[in-house]
């Protein structure tokens, strides 16, 4: 049994890796402001030892890290249109939070830090699939804040010795994903849209193509990250390696829902890139990661959630 803290555990990606965690008998501490996350997405997870605070304070950071082997460092304001709108709140969550739990932990003697970087790093680029080695190119405040905050990992790394892993993310989805924010990860949106009966809205034509990856391939990535021992150091994508566009995203829904709903297209939001698709060959490689649930099962799972969700509301 391992000790593992799991900053912004309260969130859609932590809570389930604080889940998987438990599941497997591990010592799970959770640290979150609970600015984005929910106290209830641990609800029906026993056992976990919990801190509210805000990870831009040092203190909490030193008093998050006291006695734990790793550190999955999840805490983020995970929001392109947010950064934009407010890049000084969004880079004290995402770099200055991220630099102290990185000060922290090397401190503390934690056996490993695994970061959740993201692929909006890569930017707009016509070369697909991305691959690790490609130039960066951020678009947005926060794209810029996810890769500050990685290149600090390496640095960490190769400076003083800690072992840190960057996992790239690429548009995740899943239960407990918050459909209620206009931040939201756009299957939440469209699931509630489509089983309110609403029209869902589309920024762009459509035909913007992501790398939509189901929730627990992201929790096999990340709890492989924290043992594999050429990981060190390394950024790895943790993705599906396949791309579907918005478009042909909502055709799918409208499938499995039984429905015919139609979009409402906006114009485009300012940060947004137009392609997305991993190369998921070092993690292959390094992690011994495949895809465990494909796009299809991974939208079936998640609409029976959204739909259980909202029935939940409507009886209380």
């Amino acid at each position: 049994m391992a000790s593992y803290l799991v900053t912004g555990g309260a969130g859609f990606i932590g809570s389930h890796l604080t889940e998987e965690l438990v599941r497997r008998g591990h010592q799970v501490r959770v640290v979150d402001s609970l600015i984005t996350g929910k106290r209830r997405n641990l609800d029906h997870v026993l056992g976990v030892e919990f801190i509210e605070g805000d990870l831009a304070d040092l203190p909490v950071c030193e008093r998050a890290v006291q006695g734990v082997d790793y550190v999955l460092h999840q805490a983020a304001i995970p929001s392109v249109p947010r950064s934009v709108n407010d890049p000084l709140a969004s880079n004290r969550a995402n770099v200055d939070a991220s630099l102290n739990i990185l000060v922290a932990a090397r401190d503390a003697g934690v056996k490993r830090l695994v970061y959740a970087g993201s692929s909006s790093a890569y930017g707009n680029t016509p070369t697909l699939p991305k691959h690790e080695e490609m130039p960066t190119n951020p678009l947005s405040p926060y794209a810029l804040q996810k890769l500050v905050a990685e290149q600090y990992c390496q640095m960490f790394t190769r400076l003083y010795g800690f072992e840190t892993v960057t996992t790239r993310y690429f548009n995740v989805f899943g239960p407990r994903q918050d459909p209620g924010s206009p931040y939201s990860g756009v299957i939440s949106l469209f699931s509630t849209a489509i089983l309110e009966g609403r029209r869902p809205t589309i920024y762009g034509d459509g035909e913007q193509t992501r790398d939509f990856t189901f929730v627990a391939n992201v929790v096999d990535g990340v709890l492989r990250a924290c043992e594999a021992p050429a990981a060190a150091g390394e950024v790895i994508n943790v993705a599906t390696g396949g791309r579907i566009s918005l478009n042909d995203l909502l055709k799918t829904m409208n499938t499995i829902v039984g429905t015919n709903i139609e979009p409402i297209y906006a114009e485009a939001r300012v940060g947004d890139v137009k392609d997305s698709q991993a190369d998921i060959s070092r993690a292959k490689t390094l992690l011994g990661y495949t895809t465990i649930v494909p796009l299809e099962a991974g939208l079936e799972t998640t609409i029976a959630w959204c739909r259980a969700e909202s029935a939940s509301v409507s009886g209380r």
